[in-house]
């Protein structure tokens, strides 16, 4: 699986493509203070319950770490696995 990264100076999204285009993305905002805000996860609907948008996150918050930012994951799949997975609270923006 081949996840892909773009960004602007204010937005980014990290997802998956095949030839029929984007099939799953989670998107984000650059704020203040060095931190990113998830604020949408979308995979195919003949594809969730695979995995997809967790590896899409998992890839987000290693990007983090990369860069040295914070998350604040404002939406509601981001947040419930930041609830679930003490391993991302290293990320998690206060």
């Amino acid at each position: 699986m081949d996840i892909k990264h773009k960004e602007t100076q204010t937005r980014g999204m990290f997802y998956l493509e095949n030839n029929d285009g984007v099939y799953a993305e989670l998107t984000y905002t650059h704020k203040e203070n060095d931190i990113l805000t998830i604020d949408h996860t979308e995979v195919n609907e003949e594809l969730e319950g695979q995995g997809i948008a967790g590896k899409l996150l998992k890839r987000a918050v290693e990007f983090a770490r990369e860069q040295g930012l914070k998350i604040d994951p404002l939406c509601p799949y981001a947040e419930i696995q930041f609830e679930r997975n003490e391993s991302y609270q290293d990320v998690k923006a206060d």
